[in-house]
C-alpha cells in the first residue's frame, strides 16, 4: 500500500506543478484578449488593423491550454461539479467507495478519449495541419494537448482511486501525527 501511496503523491505533485504553471498562462491570455479587442477598435481610428489572426488564434490556444492542462489540477483539488444531493449525507467510507468507483469510470473514459483522439492527432502531425486563416497557427500542437489532457486526467484518476481505496479500507481513523491516509 505504501508504494501505491507514493505513486499517488508523485501524481499529485506532477499535476500540482502543471496546474501552477498553467495559472501563469492566464494573465497572458487576458492581455492578449484585451489587445485583440483594443486593436480591433483602435485600428479603426488609425486606419490599420492592430490585431491579427495569429494573435486571435493565440488567445484561443491559451484558453485551450488552460482548460486542458487545468482539468487534472481541478480534479486534484476536488473542483469539478458533482451532484451532492445524497453524497454529503453519506458516511466517509461510502463516499470513499463511490469516489473509488467513479475514479475507475473516469480512468476508462480517459483511456477511450486517448484511443479515439490518437488517430486524428497523428494525422494532424503527419499532414502538418495549419489553420485555414491567413497567418493562422499550426493545429497539431494544440490537438496533441487533448491527449496530454486525458493522460494527466487519467493519472489523477489513478491517484484519486488509490486515496479513496485507502480511506475505504482504513479500519480506524488516522492517529495524531499520521497523514490522512494512515501512513
Amino acid at each position: 500500500m505504501r508504494r501505491l501511496l507514493q505513486l499517488s503523491r508523485w501524481i499529485d505533485r506532477l499535476n500540482e506543478g502543471i496546474g501552477r504553471l498553467t495559472r501563469l498562462l492566464l494573465p497572458l491570455m487576458i492581455l492578449l484578449g484585451v489587445w485583440n479587442a483594443l486593436g480591433r477598435y483602435l485600428g479603426r481610428f488609425v486606419g490599420e488593423n492592430l490585431s491579427s489572426n495569429t494573435l486571435i488564434e493565440g488567445q484561443w490556444y491559451l484558453f485551450s491550454l488552460v482548460f486542458l492542462l487545468g482539468a487534472a489540477y481541478t480534479l486534484k483539488h476536488n473542483g469539478h461539479v458533482r451532484v451532492d444531493a445524497f453524497y454529503n449525507s453519506w458516511p466517509p467510507r461510502r463516499q470513499a467507495l463511490i469516489n473509488f468507483v467513479g475514479s475507475f469510470v473516469l480512468i476508462l473514459f480517459c483511456l477511450l478519449m486517448i484511443y479515439f483522439a490518437w488517430g486524428p492527432v497523428l494525422n494532424s502531425w503527419l499532414a502538418g495541419e495549419i489553420s485555414n486563416d491567413p497567418g493562422g497557427l499550426a493545429r497539431y500542437p494544440i490537438k496533441t494537448m487533448i491527449i496530454v489532457c486525458f493522460v494527466l486526467l487519467g493519472l489523477q484518476g489513478i491517484s484519486e482511486a488509490i486515496k479513496s481505496w485507502v480511506l475505504f479500507t482504513q479500519a480506524t481513523p488516522a492517529q495524531p501525527g499520521e497523514s490522512d491516509y494512515g501512513v
